[in-house]
Protein backbone atom coordinates (compact mmCIF):
# COMPACT_ATOMS: atom_id res chain seq x y z
CA UNK A 1 0.00 0.00 0.00
CA UNK A 2 1.07 3.61 -0.55
CA UNK A 3 0.21 6.88 1.10
CA UNK A 4 -2.34 7.52 -1.62
CA UNK A 5 -4.47 4.47 -0.72
CA UNK A 6 -8.13 5.48 -0.55
CA UNK A 7 -9.61 3.58 2.38
CA UNK A 8 -13.11 4.17 1.00
CA UNK A 9 -12.21 2.48 -2.31
CA UNK A 10 -13.11 -1.20 -2.91
CA UNK A 11 -10.75 -3.86 -1.56
CA UNK A 12 -10.40 -7.63 -1.69
CA UNK A 13 -10.08 -10.27 1.00
CA UNK A 14 -9.37 -13.49 -0.82
CA UNK A 15 -12.55 -14.45 -2.65
CA UNK A 16 -14.50 -11.58 -1.05
CA UNK A 17 -14.98 -8.22 -2.75
CA UNK A 18 -15.21 -5.52 -0.08
CA UNK A 19 -16.75 -2.06 -0.67
CA UNK A 20 -14.03 -0.35 1.40
CA UNK A 21 -10.92 -1.01 3.50
CA UNK A 22 -12.65 -0.59 6.89
CA UNK A 23 -13.34 -3.55 9.18
CA UNK A 24 -15.59 -3.51 12.22
CA UNK A 25 -13.46 -5.08 14.95
CA UNK A 26 -14.92 -7.77 17.24
CA UNK A 27 -16.48 -6.08 20.27
CA UNK A 28 -17.74 -7.96 23.31
CA UNK A 29 -21.09 -6.38 24.24
CA UNK A 30 -22.86 -8.92 26.52
CA UNK A 31 -26.19 -8.84 24.66
CA UNK A 32 -26.68 -12.58 24.10
CA UNK A 33 -29.10 -14.79 25.97
CA UNK A 34 -27.80 -16.60 29.05
CA UNK A 35 -26.96 -19.69 26.99
CA UNK A 36 -24.99 -17.67 24.44
CA UNK A 37 -27.67 -17.42 21.75
CA UNK A 38 -27.62 -14.13 19.79
CA UNK A 39 -30.70 -11.95 20.18
CA UNK A 40 -32.81 -9.87 17.73
CA UNK A 41 -31.22 -6.82 19.38
CA UNK A 42 -27.88 -8.02 18.05
CA UNK A 43 -29.26 -8.56 14.55
CA UNK A 44 -30.35 -4.94 14.49
CA UNK A 45 -26.99 -3.74 15.83
CA UNK A 46 -24.92 -5.49 13.20
CA UNK A 47 -27.33 -4.72 10.36
CA UNK A 48 -26.95 -0.99 11.07
CA UNK A 49 -23.18 -1.38 10.50
CA UNK A 50 -23.42 -3.39 7.28
CA UNK A 51 -21.65 -0.61 5.34
CA UNK A 52 -18.32 -1.74 6.85
CA UNK A 53 -16.09 -3.51 4.36
CA UNK A 54 -16.15 -6.49 6.71
CA UNK A 55 -17.72 -7.09 10.12
CA UNK A 56 -15.90 -9.43 12.51
CA UNK A 57 -18.56 -10.42 15.01
CA UNK A 58 -17.77 -10.62 18.71
CA UNK A 59 -15.91 -13.52 20.27
CA UNK A 60 -18.08 -16.65 20.50
CA UNK A 61 -17.17 -19.66 22.57
CA UNK A 62 -16.60 -23.04 20.88
CA UNK A 63 -17.63 -24.97 24.01
CA UNK A 64 -19.31 -24.38 27.37
CA UNK A 65 -16.14 -24.23 29.49
CA UNK A 66 -14.69 -21.54 27.22
CA UNK A 67 -17.28 -18.92 28.24
CA UNK A 68 -15.78 -15.81 29.80
CA UNK A 69 -18.52 -13.50 31.16
CA UNK A 70 -22.33 -13.56 31.42
CA UNK A 71 -24.31 -13.11 28.17
CA UNK A 72 -21.36 -13.83 25.89
CA UNK A 73 -22.19 -15.37 22.52
CA UNK A 74 -21.45 -19.00 21.68
CA UNK A 75 -21.40 -21.24 18.61
CA UNK A 76 -21.59 -24.86 19.77
CA UNK A 77 -25.30 -25.76 19.61
CA UNK A 78 -28.01 -25.76 16.97
CA UNK A 79 -29.74 -22.95 18.85
CA UNK A 80 -26.62 -20.81 18.60
CA UNK A 81 -26.49 -21.45 14.85
CA UNK A 82 -30.12 -20.39 14.42
CA UNK A 83 -29.56 -17.21 16.43
CA UNK A 84 -26.47 -16.26 14.47
CA UNK A 85 -28.21 -17.02 11.17
CA UNK A 86 -30.75 -14.32 12.00
CA UNK A 87 -27.81 -11.90 12.42
CA UNK A 88 -26.00 -12.84 9.21
CA UNK A 89 -29.22 -12.69 7.17
CA UNK A 90 -29.93 -9.20 8.48
CA UNK A 91 -26.42 -8.03 7.63
CA UNK A 92 -26.50 -9.65 4.21
CA UNK A 93 -29.82 -7.93 3.48
CA UNK A 94 -28.03 -4.65 4.15
CA UNK A 95 -25.22 -5.55 1.76
CA UNK A 96 -22.70 -6.61 4.41
CA UNK A 97 -20.29 -9.49 5.00
CA UNK A 98 -19.35 -11.13 8.32
CA UNK A 99 -16.68 -13.28 9.91
CA UNK A 100 -17.17 -14.70 13.42
CA UNK A 101 -14.44 -14.60 16.04
CA UNK A 102 -13.93 -17.91 17.87
CA UNK A 103 -12.86 -17.23 21.45
CA UNK A 104 -12.05 -19.63 24.30
CA UNK A 105 -11.47 -17.77 27.57
CA UNK A 106 -9.31 -20.36 29.28
CA UNK A 107 -8.69 -19.08 32.80
CA UNK A 108 -10.84 -16.03 32.00
CA UNK A 109 -14.00 -17.73 33.22
CA UNK A 110 -15.73 -18.65 36.48
CA UNK A 111 -17.90 -21.47 37.88
CA UNK A 112 -20.48 -18.88 38.95
CA UNK A 113 -21.01 -18.16 35.23
CA UNK A 114 -20.59 -21.57 33.61
CA UNK A 115 -21.02 -24.09 36.43
CA UNK A 116 -17.63 -25.45 35.35
CA UNK A 117 -14.07 -25.04 36.57
CA UNK A 118 -12.17 -23.06 33.94
CA UNK A 119 -9.30 -24.77 32.12
CA UNK A 120 -5.92 -23.32 31.19
CA UNK A 121 -2.41 -24.35 30.21
CA UNK A 122 -1.42 -24.30 33.89
CA UNK A 123 -3.16 -23.85 37.25
CA UNK A 124 -2.40 -20.12 37.36
CA UNK A 125 -5.43 -17.90 38.15
CA UNK A 126 -6.15 -14.42 36.89
CA UNK A 127 -4.42 -11.84 39.10
CA UNK A 128 -7.71 -9.96 39.51
CA UNK A 129 -11.41 -10.44 40.17
CA UNK A 130 -13.77 -11.46 37.38
CA UNK A 131 -17.34 -10.40 36.67
CA UNK A 132 -20.02 -13.06 37.11
CA UNK A 133 -23.85 -13.07 37.25
CA UNK A 134 -23.42 -12.42 40.98
CA UNK A 135 -21.03 -9.50 40.65
CA UNK A 136 -17.26 -9.49 40.87
CA UNK A 137 -15.74 -12.63 42.38
CA UNK A 138 -12.15 -13.68 43.08
CA UNK A 139 -10.73 -15.52 40.11
CA UNK A 140 -10.96 -19.32 40.23
CA UNK A 141 -7.85 -21.46 40.01
CA UNK A 142 -8.13 -23.12 36.60
CA UNK A 143 -7.59 -26.81 36.00
CA UNK A 144 -4.46 -27.59 34.00
CA UNK A 145 -5.51 -29.07 30.68
CA UNK A 146 -4.59 -32.65 29.90
CA UNK A 147 -3.53 -33.70 26.42
CA UNK A 148 -7.02 -35.15 25.99
CA UNK A 149 -8.48 -31.75 26.93
CA UNK A 150 -6.25 -30.11 24.35
CA UNK A 151 -7.27 -32.52 21.60
CA UNK A 152 -10.95 -32.01 22.46
CA UNK A 153 -10.52 -28.22 22.40
CA UNK A 154 -8.91 -28.33 18.96
CA UNK A 155 -11.84 -30.41 17.75
CA UNK A 156 -14.31 -27.96 19.34
CA UNK A 157 -12.76 -25.04 17.46
CA UNK A 158 -13.06 -26.94 14.18
CA UNK A 159 -16.68 -27.86 14.92
CA UNK A 160 -17.47 -24.25 15.84
CA UNK A 161 -16.00 -23.09 12.52
CA UNK A 162 -18.26 -25.47 10.61
CA UNK A 163 -21.25 -24.23 12.59
CA UNK A 164 -20.30 -20.63 11.83
CA UNK A 165 -20.36 -21.32 8.09
CA UNK A 166 -23.70 -23.08 8.55
CA UNK A 167 -24.94 -19.93 10.31
CA UNK A 168 -24.09 -17.83 7.25
CA UNK A 169 -20.68 -16.37 8.13
CA UNK A 170 -18.14 -15.93 5.34
CA UNK A 171 -15.43 -17.22 7.66
CA UNK A 172 -14.02 -17.16 11.18
CA UNK A 173 -11.26 -15.48 13.14
CA UNK A 174 -9.25 -17.56 15.62
CA UNK A 175 -8.73 -15.44 18.74
CA UNK A 176 -5.13 -15.87 19.92
CA UNK A 177 -4.89 -12.48 21.62
CA UNK A 178 -5.79 -10.43 24.69
CA UNK A 179 -5.01 -13.07 27.31
CA UNK A 180 -7.54 -15.66 26.13
CA UNK A 181 -6.74 -19.40 26.07
CA UNK A 182 -4.48 -19.53 23.01
CA UNK A 183 -2.59 -16.45 24.22
CA UNK A 184 -2.26 -18.09 27.65
CA UNK A 185 -0.41 -20.95 25.95
CA UNK A 186 1.87 -18.45 24.17
CA UNK A 187 2.79 -16.51 27.32
CA UNK A 188 5.35 -18.07 29.63
CA UNK A 189 3.86 -16.65 32.85
CA UNK A 190 0.59 -18.52 32.24
CA UNK A 191 2.12 -21.57 30.54
CA UNK A 192 4.33 -23.47 32.99
CA UNK A 193 3.96 -26.83 31.29
CA UNK A 194 6.88 -29.17 30.69
CA UNK A 195 5.21 -31.30 28.02
CA UNK A 196 4.87 -30.84 24.26
CA UNK A 197 2.78 -27.67 24.75
CA UNK A 198 5.07 -25.76 27.11
CA UNK A 199 8.62 -24.60 27.70
CA UNK A 200 10.28 -23.67 24.41
CA UNK A 201 8.84 -21.12 22.00
CA UNK A 202 8.20 -23.88 19.47
CA UNK A 203 6.08 -25.76 22.00
CA UNK A 204 4.22 -22.71 23.30
CA UNK A 205 3.00 -21.76 19.82
CA UNK A 206 1.83 -25.30 19.15
CA UNK A 207 -1.80 -25.02 20.34
CA UNK A 208 -2.50 -21.76 18.48
CA UNK A 209 -1.06 -23.34 15.35
CA UNK A 210 -2.94 -26.63 15.76
CA UNK A 211 -6.25 -24.86 16.34
CA UNK A 212 -5.75 -22.67 13.27
CA UNK A 213 -4.72 -25.65 11.15
CA UNK A 214 -7.77 -27.65 12.29
CA UNK A 215 -10.12 -24.76 11.57
CA UNK A 216 -8.56 -24.23 8.13
CA UNK A 217 -8.93 -27.94 7.40
CA UNK A 218 -12.59 -27.81 8.48
CA UNK A 219 -13.78 -24.87 6.37
CA UNK A 220 -10.90 -23.88 4.08
CA UNK A 221 -7.95 -21.63 4.84
CA UNK A 222 -9.40 -18.83 2.71
CA UNK A 223 -12.21 -18.56 5.28
CA UNK A 224 -9.88 -18.30 8.31
CA UNK A 225 -8.10 -15.39 9.97
CA UNK A 226 -6.17 -15.22 13.23
CA UNK A 227 -5.89 -12.38 15.72
CA UNK A 228 -2.73 -11.74 17.76
CA UNK A 229 -1.67 -9.08 20.27
CA UNK A 230 2.12 -9.09 20.68
CA UNK A 231 3.36 -7.66 23.99
CA UNK A 232 -0.18 -7.20 25.30
CA UNK A 233 -0.63 -7.66 29.06
CA UNK A 234 -4.44 -7.81 28.94
CA UNK A 235 -5.82 -10.36 31.41
CA UNK A 236 -2.46 -10.68 33.10
CA UNK A 237 -0.38 -12.38 30.39
CA UNK A 238 3.35 -11.63 30.13
CA UNK A 239 5.41 -12.82 27.17
CA UNK A 240 9.14 -13.41 27.27
CA UNK A 241 10.85 -12.75 23.95
CA UNK A 242 7.87 -11.40 22.03
CA UNK A 243 9.71 -11.07 18.70
CA UNK A 244 10.90 -14.67 18.64
CA UNK A 245 7.55 -15.96 19.87
CA UNK A 246 5.56 -14.44 17.03
CA UNK A 247 8.24 -15.15 14.45
CA UNK A 248 7.85 -18.84 15.34
CA UNK A 249 4.06 -18.68 15.22
CA UNK A 250 3.93 -16.88 11.89
CA UNK A 251 6.53 -19.20 10.37
CA UNK A 252 4.17 -22.10 11.03
CA UNK A 253 0.98 -20.29 9.98
CA UNK A 254 2.09 -18.56 6.78
CA UNK A 255 2.24 -21.85 4.91
CA UNK A 256 -1.54 -22.19 5.37
CA UNK A 257 -2.36 -19.21 3.12
CA UNK A 258 -4.95 -17.87 5.57
CA UNK A 259 -7.47 -15.15 4.75
CA UNK A 260 -5.69 -12.67 7.04
CA UNK A 261 -3.64 -11.88 10.11
CA UNK A 262 -5.32 -9.39 12.47
CA UNK A 263 -2.82 -7.42 14.56
CA UNK A 264 -4.20 -5.76 17.70
CA UNK A 265 -3.06 -2.22 18.54
CA UNK A 266 -0.96 -1.83 15.44
CA UNK A 267 1.50 1.01 15.80
CA UNK A 268 3.23 1.49 12.44
CA UNK A 269 6.12 3.24 14.18
CA UNK A 270 7.23 0.21 16.18
CA UNK A 271 9.86 -2.29 15.15
CA UNK A 272 7.70 -5.32 15.90
CA UNK A 273 4.94 -4.01 13.63
CA UNK A 274 7.41 -3.66 10.76
CA UNK A 275 8.84 -7.11 11.44
CA UNK A 276 5.41 -8.73 11.46
CA UNK A 277 4.48 -6.96 8.23
CA UNK A 278 7.71 -8.18 6.67
CA UNK A 279 7.21 -11.74 7.98
CA UNK A 280 3.58 -12.09 6.93
CA UNK A 281 3.08 -12.63 3.19
CA UNK A 282 -0.72 -12.39 3.21
CA UNK A 283 -3.40 -9.86 4.09
CA UNK A 284 -2.68 -7.90 7.27
CA UNK A 285 -5.51 -6.19 9.15
CA UNK A 286 -4.18 -3.37 11.30
CA UNK A 287 -5.96 -2.16 14.42
CA UNK A 288 -4.89 1.31 15.62
CA UNK A 289 -4.73 2.16 19.33
CA UNK A 290 -6.96 5.24 19.29
CA UNK A 291 -7.07 7.78 22.10
CA UNK A 292 -8.62 10.58 20.03
CA UNK A 293 -11.94 9.55 18.49
CA UNK A 294 -12.47 12.59 16.29
CA UNK A 295 -13.05 12.26 12.55
CA UNK A 296 -9.64 13.73 11.81
CA UNK A 297 -7.79 11.42 14.21
CA UNK A 298 -9.54 8.27 13.02
CA UNK A 299 -8.95 9.18 9.36
CA UNK A 300 -5.28 9.87 10.03
CA UNK A 301 -4.81 6.58 11.92
CA UNK A 302 -6.38 4.60 9.08
CA UNK A 303 -4.26 6.34 6.46
CA UNK A 304 -1.06 5.87 8.49
CA UNK A 305 -1.64 2.12 8.81
CA UNK A 306 -2.38 1.70 5.12
CA UNK A 307 0.75 3.67 4.29
CA UNK A 308 2.73 1.33 6.59
CA UNK A 309 1.60 -1.76 4.70
CA UNK A 310 -1.68 -2.80 6.32
CA UNK A 311 -4.20 -4.04 3.77
CA UNK A 312 -7.33 -3.36 5.84
CA UNK A 313 -7.94 -1.43 9.06
CA UNK A 314 -10.14 -2.64 11.92
CA UNK A 315 -11.90 -0.08 14.12
CA UNK A 316 -13.70 -0.80 17.37
CA UNK A 317 -15.11 2.14 19.30
CA UNK A 318 -15.68 4.30 16.20
CA UNK A 319 -18.05 1.61 14.85
CA UNK A 320 -19.53 1.08 18.31
CA UNK A 321 -20.75 4.70 18.48
CA UNK A 322 -21.39 5.33 14.80
CA UNK A 323 -23.63 2.91 12.87
CA UNK A 324 -22.93 5.05 9.78
CA UNK A 325 -19.17 5.41 10.39
CA UNK A 326 -18.23 4.85 6.75
CA UNK A 327 -20.50 7.67 5.58
CA UNK A 328 -19.32 10.00 8.33
CA UNK A 329 -15.70 9.48 7.33
CA UNK A 330 -16.65 9.90 3.67
CA UNK A 331 -18.21 13.30 4.42
CA UNK A 332 -15.73 14.35 7.10
CA UNK A 333 -18.69 14.64 9.48
CA UNK A 334 -18.28 14.64 13.29
CA UNK A 335 -18.37 11.30 15.10
CA UNK A 336 -20.66 10.40 17.98
CA UNK A 337 -18.79 10.18 21.29
CA UNK A 338 -18.75 6.78 22.99
CA UNK A 339 -21.15 6.58 25.91
CA UNK A 340 -20.12 5.81 29.46
CA UNK A 341 -18.29 2.46 29.67
CA UNK A 342 -21.20 1.08 31.71
CA UNK A 343 -23.39 1.03 28.59
CA UNK A 344 -20.88 -1.09 26.69
CA UNK A 345 -21.67 -4.18 28.74
CA UNK A 346 -24.91 -3.57 30.62
CA UNK A 347 -27.28 -5.18 28.09
CA UNK A 348 -30.32 -3.74 26.35
CA UNK A 349 -30.64 -1.15 23.60
CA UNK A 350 -29.19 1.76 25.59
CA UNK A 351 -25.66 2.48 24.43
CA UNK A 352 -26.06 -0.22 21.79
CA UNK A 353 -28.76 0.50 19.22
CA UNK A 354 -29.61 4.10 20.06
CA UNK A 355 -26.58 5.94 18.66
CA UNK A 356 -27.93 8.45 16.10
CA UNK A 357 -27.12 8.45 12.40
CA UNK A 358 -26.21 11.60 10.50
CA UNK A 359 -29.85 12.54 10.05
CA UNK A 360 -30.12 12.83 13.83
CA UNK A 361 -32.47 9.88 14.18
CA UNK A 362 -31.78 7.02 16.53
CA UNK A 363 -31.31 3.64 14.94
CA UNK A 364 -34.56 1.69 14.51
CA UNK A 365 -35.36 -0.94 17.13
CA UNK A 366 -35.95 -4.65 16.65
CA UNK A 367 -38.87 -6.83 17.67
CA UNK A 368 -38.69 -10.43 18.83
CA UNK A 369 -39.05 -11.78 15.31
CA UNK A 370 -38.14 -9.00 12.89
CA UNK A 371 -35.30 -6.58 12.24
CA UNK A 372 -35.78 -3.12 10.73
CA UNK A 373 -33.51 -2.37 7.77
CA UNK A 374 -33.86 0.96 5.97
CA UNK A 375 -37.61 0.88 6.22
CA UNK A 376 -37.93 -2.76 5.16
CA UNK A 377 -38.89 -5.61 7.43
CA UNK A 378 -36.73 -8.69 7.31
CA UNK A 379 -37.69 -11.95 9.04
Amino acid sequence: MTQTTDFLAPARLGRLALPNHLVMAPLTRNRAEADGTPTPLMATHYAHRASAGLIIAEGSTPNAVGQTYPNITAIHTDRHVAGWRRVTEAVRAGGGRMFLQLQHGGRVGHPATTGLTPVAPSAVPLPETIFTPHGHRPAAVPREMTTDDIRATVADFASAARRAVEAGFEGVEVHSANGMLLHQFLADNTNRRTDAYGGSVRRRVRLAAEVTEAVADAIGADRVGIRISPASTVNGVLEDGTDGLYAALLARLKELDLAYLHLVRSDPGTGWYRRIRADWPGVLIGNPDLTDLTTEAVTRAVQDLLAAGADLVALGRPFLANPDLVERLRRGAPLNPVRDRYFMYVGGADGYNDYPALDGQAAPSSSDSMVALDGARVA
